[in-house]
């Protein structure tokens, strides 16, 4: 599937993912000193499928997230020292610190929103493509959700309507199989076929293992061709697996609600990122000593990025009221 995308590309690709993977192993790593007072939802394991995704996106395209956002924000360009500061509540974040991780926007990339509750994402991106809609633009608006988003109502009802007002929504069902503590197979019917639930709202889709970046780029290109051709909305599924706790930094392989097997699979055979970085060993003999340069800027980047975060100010009290419309 790789050599449909340039050499240069697969490296911006990797960079990308390396990226999101070393911010939010740092962001573990600082969390215990108990600076960033908001819950962290990391996506380390799934950058995939927000790098893939993003990747073929227009800068005019709109994003709306989950509570699990800092991967769609970065790889959507969002500004890394603003999204620290806002995780740090800091007058500097993306939002003035008021919203912490899981209210991420930043309007000058399009990304709209991230919201934590379950599929609240859905409508707005829905809502949005019936007002590019209106104003004749061309725009396509993303919604990125889990997979118990499947289980909520709002879901249907905003297929059912992009459906029947043929709106370009680009539906992204990141399924890494877990809601919290609980798999697919204990919430939902175990011979339901998650894709197939766009079918019966008429809507085109594609099922992609998100442990090849490229399959993705390729899939998210597919559907972003039939959206603007037909004027209709299309649903991806990208199977992944989030390596670290539902909710926090830590690892949580002792409560035992994941199969060790399960693990090994997608930790150690299916890594995204380790799999493309053996696709560039194969085809570069200088990408080892590539891969170290790229290793460093974005280390330094990190580190400029932490730094600027806690020397910034708390946001002041007069302030508190802006923004605020009900």
């Amino acid at each position: 599937m790789e050599k449909n995308i340039s050499m240069n590309n697969l490296k911006k690709l990797f960079f990308s993912m390396y990226r999101i993977r070393l911010v939010e192993e740092e962001i573990a790593k600082r969390y215990s000193e108990q600076e960033m007072r908001c819950p962290v939802h990391l996506s380390i394991g799934q950058e995939s499928t927000a790098v893939g995704v993003s990747y073929c996106l227009k800068k005019s395209d709109k994003v709306y997230s989950s509570h699990r956002s800092h991967a769609h924000y970065l790889a959507k360009n969002g500004n890394l020292k603003s999204m620290i500061s806002e995780i740090y509540g800091k007058s500097t974040g993306c939002i003035g610190g008021r919203g912490g991780s899981m209210h991420l926007s930043d309007l000058s990339v399009n990304f709209m929103a991230s919201i934590p509750i379950i599929g609240s994402s859905i409508p707005l991106a829905v809502g949005n493509a019936l007002s590019e809609k209106i104003k004749k633009k061309k725009n396509i608006s993303v919604s990125f959700f889990g997979d118990a988003a499947i289980e909520e109502g709002i879901l249907h009802e905003c297929m059912n309507f992009a459906s029947i007002k043929n709106l370009k929504v680009l539906f992204v069902c990141e399924n890494n199989q877990y809601s919290i503590f609980t798999h697919l197979n204990e919430r939902q019917p175990k011979k339901r076929n998650i894709e197939k639930i766009a079918s019966a709202h008429s809507i085109a889709s594609k099922t992609i293992d998100a442990s090849d970046v490229t399959q993705i780029v390729n899939g998210t290109q597919e559907a972003l061709k039939y959206i603007k051709k037909n004027s209709a909305p299309f649903f991806l599924v990208l199977d992944t697996y989030r390596w670290k706790e539902h909710c926090g930094p830590m690892n949580d392989d002792h409560l035992n609600y994941r199969d060790k097997s399960e693990n090994d699979k997608w930790i150690k055979k299916k890594c995204a990122i380790k799999s493309l970085d053996n696709i560039l060993i194969k085809k570069s003999k200088y990408w080892p000593s590539e891969k170290i340069k790229i290793e460093k800027q974005i280390k330094k980047e990190i580190i400029i990025a932490f730094n600027f975060a806690l020397k910034s100010k708390l946001p002041s009290s007069k302030d508190s009221w802006r923004h605020v419309y009900a």
